[in-house]
């Protein structure tokens, strides 16, 4: 077992070294992925658990997301969902968004058509039954990831160790528990997100029936396994995207590149018809049409805040292709 270079990373805190000690092995290590569980949700020392706010742009926050853009983001949501529930009628669903932050919505200040709304915290795996919306919004590159680096023709997994009070990444025995591709240049990283496949399929096993749309980032298992030499794995603290993973653990957020083939794979093992990623450019212009046009003739003469928010969701140089959006329906 072999730590890497610039892995030493001060910057946790007494209660999360605690925590840490309490759950690593022998030897003071965990996975990444058990690290990143640790990180974000552990009941004590969790960054999803702090009673602070994380998005938007106020002072404190660390990220924003579609969901900043106010209520247009949500009228977009609803409109689209109604056109892809194709003659059903909303008002017998229930919209169920999973991963809101406390307060939060993407429906909140939005009027809608469905019929009822729950709204389950980031962290929390629902129980779905009958006619159902279930919609999320960067919940699947929130789910703990494992990490991969291709060692000598073999692939080992990256882990997290305490060593002199410090944390730093470690090499760990021949990774066996990811679909590695057999062949990678030496220091590949692959950062495999298998918890969010696992969530997807906790979801759609369940007896509802209905139409699944999920807005994050993400890519193919090609594009992973071939074009991202270093990962997608960042970190985000006060609106600064960062590669120092270890920085800070319990204060600020992790996150990875989902997976779109094994969402779609998860959604097609369990009777959803054809899955289908869009960015949300096209998304939104496939099946919000009339919330776009409506916005746009209403402030015709003006650059008000709704055009702003709509330009900012729509735009190829802002959300429009940076996010894309998984439907299907069963």
């Amino acid at each position: 077992m072999g730590s890497s270079a610039n892995s030493t990373t001060p910057g946790a805190s007494p209660r999360f070294l605690a925590e840490f000690r309490a759950r690593a092995d022998a030897v003071g290590t965990m996975t990444f992925a058990r690290f990143m569980e640790l990180a974000l949700y552990d009941p004590i020392a969790g960054y999803y658990r702090q009673p602070r706010s994380r998005i938007g742009y106020a002072p404190g926050t660390d990220f924003f997301t579609a969901s900043t853009s106010g209520a247009v983001f949500g009228e977009l949501v609803a409109a689209a969902c109604v056109t892809l529930l194709g003659g059903r009628n909303p008002r017998d669903f229930t919209f169920v968004e999973i991963g809101t932050e406390p307060g939060g919505g993407v429906l909140a200040g939005a009027p809608h058509p469905f019929g009822t709304t729950r709204a389950v915290r980031i962290g929390e795996t629902p129980e779905l039954s009958g006619p159902c919306i279930v919609f999320s919004n960067e919940l699947f590159d929130a789910q703990p990831f494992h990490r991969f680096i291709r060692r000598l023709g073999m692939w080992c997994e990256l882990g997290v160790a305490l060593r002199d009070g410090s944390l730093v990444e470690v090499e760990m025995p021949t990774a066996t528990c990811a679909p590695l591709p057999t062949a990678a240049p030496e220091g590949y990283v692959i950062d495999a997100p298998l918890a969010a496949g696992t969530l997807a399929r906790q979801i759609t096993a369940q007896p509802w029936t209905g139409l699944f749309v999920a807005c994050d980032y993400g890519k193919s298992w090609r594009e992973m396994a071939e074009a991202t030499p270093t990962g997608t794995a960042r970190a985000y603290f006060r609106h600064t995207q960062s590669n120092d993973l270890l920085a800070r653990p319990g204060e600020q957020d992790l996150t990875c590149h989902v997976c779109w083939d094994w969402l779609t794979e998860a959604l097609a093992q369990h009777g959803f018809a054809t899955p289908t990623v869009e960015s949300q450019e096209a998304f939104f212009i496939h099946h919000a049409a009339s919330v776009i046009a409506a916005t746009s003739a209403a402030d015709a003469t003006r650059f008000s805040q709704r055009k702003l928010a709509l330009l900012q969701l729509l735009h190829p140089a802002h959300l429009g292709q940076k996010f894309q959006i998984l439907h299907a329906l069963r």
